[in-house]
């Protein structure tokens, strides 16, 4: 039950991200924020919670980002925004530097997106964003200027409560509506003459600055002073670590900036009677608690479910049937354990709620050790790959569930299953020929090494981990690297770079397998590899525009890396190449034409790069 819910709640959650991506959010932000949080509560590894929330835009052209656009690491307590800045003093320390300086600024609620090198792209999915420079040219107006950086597209507040607020339920589905739209409704284009649209740059921003004693003890202070500076919709505050060596060496994980941090109100608090405690299996073995508590109401919710996180909790804190705890829910969304009023003695699991097999205890953790025989793991393991991919449609829990009751526990039995298999089990004949049909795309559709070595579930190796290690190896020689090698690249620590390769070991003879397969693989580059490369197009800056007839433009890009070209993500005068292929936009080549860019087909650039 627990892991339908699990798959019910992230599939819940990625269409509700999809629709407030795309302008029509079928629910409040609280609603969804709540969501998030119970998705944490119930598997706080979920790939979901760990990757920056996509946004889809099909009708526009994609765009590389020259850096990456991440999601925000989020805070509800004085005590998070703590210990937060102590792993920046500590960064600082081991870098040498002296006292570090924070910035604060609010967090603005609206459309994410980078301009520069004359491109409006939108965040998309941190990496690759979508094209929206049209939008400057229906009314958008840019803040101080084109070309600085990382802003959001926002409304007024004040002119949409005044003209628009019984139209639409937030100011963000207008910005949305008017990047969509080839042609804008006729309230947004209102919005638009009165040229309150606006593209505003994070360093146009109100901002306070100053050190941490100052940021710890009057953060609620400086919050409610920046709020009045600013007449668009917020969603908090933002606060920053200055200083490039600082930011550049705290990193960043596949969600967030290490260096920032968003701060939320916190939440209302409420005494309950847990009622049980419910344990269920992950796909790494750990056993977790979760507390079915006498629902209750918390800040405009009713909560029956709070997380415990561990066993440890359960058996330290005295958590059992009976037991009276103090809950929360912090920014008014996430159900929290506070505090424990009544302790009872508590009803500790002994054997997997899957499989039977005995538990053993590690550190704070109950773990089944019984991995392909346990039901769950298997279960989690196989959703865990295709929720990650993003490449197999069809692939849901019922259909997991069907295959591992019918002996196909493993990624390579199940990318060898045949129709008569599929059929044999109960899928219709439609189902079946897409089922089969998902498996053959999800290995031809380009997709980021990163994210596929990822999608095997290694511990301590989500895409940020793997896109690091895979700059120091090869991944067809991951099984031959070492924990010493791994400890040497900066990011890995003692414990994570034995549990890294200990994982790999564990799983290679899957990877291995899975290689054969032939799947479309966006290599990585190496550390270093740009300077040993020789080629027509190294050293140079490149684009690609229009469709490309001889591979995708993933795959056109994965090759001019390869041969030590320069991907950027617009036109500009500094750029060196221009490839055109069918339906190349006109203006694009126009521009770069104008700025003296050396501008050439599909077929003319595959004839220069043809013997390299």
């Amino acid at each position: 039950m627990s892991q339908a819910k699990i798959t019910h709640l992230a599939k819940r959650l990625e269409e509700a991200n999809l629709a407030y991506r795309a302008g029509v959010p079928r629910m409040s932000d609280t609603a969804y924020d709540e969501l998030i949080e119970a998705l944490r509560a119930l598997d706080p590894g979920h790939a979901f919670l760990g990757a920056v929330e996509e946004e889809h835009l099909p009708i526009k052209d994609q765009v590389r980002h020259s850096a990456p656009m991440l999601s925000t690491e989020k805070s509800y307590t004085l005590q998070d925004l703590e210990r937060w800045v102590e792993r920046v003093r500590k960064a600082s320390i081991e870098l040498g530097f002296g006292e570090v300086t924070y910035r604060m600024t609010p967090k603005l609620d609206g459309l994410a997106g980078r301009d520069e090198a004359g491109v409006l792209a939108t965040r998309g999915n941190g990496r690759v964003g979508y094209d929206i420079t049209s939008a400057f040219a229906k009314g958008l107006v840019p803040i101080g200027g084109r070309g600085q950086g990382v802003g959001e597209i926002v409304l007024q507040e004040s002119w949409f409560n005044q003209h628009l607020s019984e139209i639409f339920d937030h100011p963000r589905n207008v910005a949305v509506g008017i990047v969509k739209a080839d042609v804008v409704n006729e309230n947004a284009q209102r919005a638009l003459d009165a040229q309150v649209v606006h593209f505003v740059p994070y360093t146009q921003l109100a901002a306070w600055q100053g050190a941490a004693e100052e940021l710890l003890e009057r953060s609620g202070e400086i919050s409610a002073d920046l709020k009045t500076k600013v007449d668009y919709p917020l969603d908090g505050m933002v606060v920053e670590a200055l200083g490039d060596a600082l930011r550049e060496y705290m990193g960043a994980t596949a969600h967030h900036h290490r260096w920032q941090i968003a701060l939320k109100e916190r939440g209302q608090r409420a005494h309950t009677t847990v009622e049980q405690v419910i344990w269920q299996t992950g796909r790494t073995g750990n056993v977790t608690p979760v507390m079915q508590v006498k629902p209750v109401r918390v800040s405009g919710a009713t909560l029956s479910r709070v997380t415990a996180h561990n066993a440890g909790i359960i058996r330290d804190r005295g958590i059992g049937p009976g037991a009276e705890i103090e809950i929360s829910r912090s920014g008014e969304v996430i159900p929290k354990l506070e505090a424990v009023l009544k302790a009872v003695p508590p009803e500790l699991v002994s054997a997997c709620p899957s499989c039977g097999t005995e538990l053993v205890w590690k550190n704070d953790f109950l773990v089944c050790e019984n991995g392909m025989d346990c039901d769950a793991q298997v279960h989690a393991g196989l959703r865990h790959w295709f929720r990650t991919l993003k490449t197999a449609d069809n692939f849901g829990p019922v259909t997991i569930e069907t295959l591992v009751e019918h002996g196909f526990r493993t990624l390579p039995k199940v990318y060898a299953v045949q129709e008569g298999e599929l059929l044999t089990m109960g899928f219709g004949p439609g189902q079946t020929q897409n089922l089969l049909a998902a498996l053959q795309i999800s290995r031809s559709t380009p997709i980021e090494d990163a994210r596929w070595l990822a999608a095997f579930g290694i511990p301590d190796l989500g895409i940020g981990d793997s896109r690091k290690l895979l700059r120091a190896f090869p991944l067809t020689g991951l099984d031959q690297v070492t924990a010493e090698q791994v400890l040497a690249v900066k990011g890995f620590g003692e414990i994570t770079s034995q549990s890294i390769t200990k994982g790999l070991a564990r799983r290679w003879p899957v990877i291995s397998s899975m290689l054969e397969l032939g799947f479309n693989l966006l290599a990585t580059e190496l550390d270093g590899e740009k300077e040993e490369i020789e080629s027509p197009i190294s050293g140079k800056r490149l684009l690609f525009t229009g469709k490309m007839l001889q591979g995708t433009r993933d795959d056109m890009q994965t090759r001019a890396k390869a041969l030590g070209a320069v991907l950027a993500s617009g036109v500009s005068k500094n750029l060196d190449l221009l490839v055109i292929g069918e339906k190349a936009s006109p203006g694009k080549v126009g521009k770069a034409e104008k700025a003296g860019v050396q501008v050439i087909s599909e077929a003319d650039y595959l004839t220069l790069i043809a013997n390299a």
